[in-house]
């Protein structure tokens, strides 16, 4: 069933399972005499007030759709111990199986220091979640005839001729080869153009010209300018060759402004977030939703989390709210929600389509969720499609899912992942950086794995 208006925390999994813990309610029976009361009331009242919306994150709904709310609910302790054990703060995840939500949930502290409580709504820096946003925007631009993602970069972007690569020499050094291959935008949207984030053979000629790391919001220049800059600095590899991860993804960004002729930020507003109803999903922050905005904290070396001090930089609070607000980074710049990235996953698990609208065609879902890589190497028992990792071997891979599963994260330590065998989507935000010894995110996908029961 296509997802719809199913995104509200009305009469949760979790929220009930606090409400019989804070009144002796232990047994399953008595908890759900309890789920009854609640939805019954909260019924009513959506009734007269909220018709078009659902009650779909319940223990009933999940029992519907071939999970155990009873399952689920035991996830959401687990979870909760990484905040009570100062792990991490807060989190909010979302889970939907066939097109409903079957949990979406807030534990612990969007800001610890002043007493801000985590709320389904709160607001996250998604970083390298974007990516998956670009590159359908270059697919949506392909099905317009505007492009093709097998013509070369230079095509749309002409200062990316000619390039050289950095090779190791004899000497400890590097010398430059040009490259053997044009980059195209293929080779972008699977991470093979051959670019890092300025960290290779030549990270010193990179560190020169700025361009180290993928935080773009303290830049005073339109992302094309830094781009095209970009395109003189020395590749770490033969286009086409390896798998590196790097700017890839902010070049084809750099391509949709050029090609669209709009800026990032105004192709996503119109193309995408406007269709599916993301409007929580900013590269820049509101000041009417800066209270929404999720502190990002770091682990202390004597154990612990404390909230960065630091407001600029990769691993800091971020220019999010105050800043230039020039630079739209297709590779780490986005904020959002975790039921509006849910919208977005759901559209693709759907072939393209969400609420009516169509955004692309099933074909251009099935090209973008396909391993792209071949015999080049990446992770055992995954590939790479178009903006996503692809599980193409569960067993090498040694986790819980299916094949075809398709996925990415960020760097504040979220992650999402969709599985077509399941019709399952799952959303994870969280704000700390680095995540040095969290095992959080294996915890939620055994969770919900094995809170499936049909």
């Amino acid at each position: 069933m296509p997802y719809t208006h199913h995104l509200r925390n009305i009469g949760s999994a979790s929220e009930l399972h606090r409400i019989s813990a804070r009144h002796g309610l232990k047994s399953s029976s008595s908890l759900f005499a309890l789920a009854l009361f609640v939805l019954g009331a909260v019924s009513a009242f959506v009734s007269s007030t909220l018709p078009s919306i659902a009650l779909a994150d319940s223990p009933i709904v999940a029992e519907r759709v071939g999970m155990s709310g009873e399952r689920l609910a035991l996830l959401d302790n687990n979870l909760e111990r990484y905040n009570e054990d100062s792990r991490l703060a807060g989190q909010v995840y979302i889970v939907l199986r066939h097109g409903e939500v079957v949990a979406h949930e807030a534990n612990g502290m969007q800001d610890v220091a002043r007493g801000v409580a985590m709320n389904t709504d709160s607001i996250f820096r998604i970083a390298s979640q974007t990516k998956a946003i670009t590159s359908l925007a270059i697919m949506m631009l392909q099905e317009r005839g505007l492009l093709d993602i097998n013509q070369p970069l230079s095509k749309y972007l002409p200062e990316w001729s000619n390039m050289q690569v950095a090779v190791s020499d004899d000497s400890g050094g590097y010398t430059l080869q040009p490259a053997r291959n044009e980059i195209t935008l293929r080779h972008l949207l699977t991470h093979t153009g051959g670019m890092s984030y300025g960290t290779g053979r030549s990270a010193a000629e990179w560190q020169r010209a700025n361009m180290q790391g993928w935080y773009f919001a303290d830049r005073e220049e339109p992302v094309r300018e830094t781009i095209a800059r970009m395109a003189a600095l020395p590749l770490d590899a033969h286009p086409g060759e390896s798998w590196i991860y790097g700017y890839n993804t902010d070049i084809l960004g750099a391509v949709v402004e050029v090609v669209s002729g709009e800026t990032l930020a105004d192709f996503f507003a119109n193309n995408i977030f406007e269709p599916l109803g993301m409007n929580d999903t900013h590269f820049y922050l509101p000041a009417a939703k800066r209270d929404r905005l999720a502190t990002v904290y770091r682990p202390k070396q004597e154990g612990g989390i404390e909230a960065i001090p630091e407001t600029n930089g990769m691993q800091s609070q971020g220019l999010y709210a105050d800043g230039p607000r020039q630079s739209f980074s297709g590779g780490a710049g986005l904020l959002s929600t975790a039921s509006d990235y849910a919208k977005f996953l759901q559209m693709t698990l759907n072939g393209g389509e969400f609420n009516g609208d169509r955004l692309v065609s099933r074909k251009t879902i099935e090209l973008m969720t396909t391993d792209h890589l071949g015999a080049i190497e990446f992770r055992p028992g995954q590939g790479f499609g178009l903006g996503f990792s692809i599980a193409t071997d569960v067993g090498l891979r040694g986790t819980l899912g299916s094949k075809g599963e398709y996925a990415w994260g960020g760097a504040y330590h979220s992650t999402y992942w969709v599985d077509p065998v399941e019709d399952l989507v799952v959303v994870y935000l969280t704000q700390i950086i680095p995540a040095t010894g969290l095992d959080d995110h294996i915890t939620l996908r055994n969770g919900i794995y094995q809170a499936i029961v049909d």
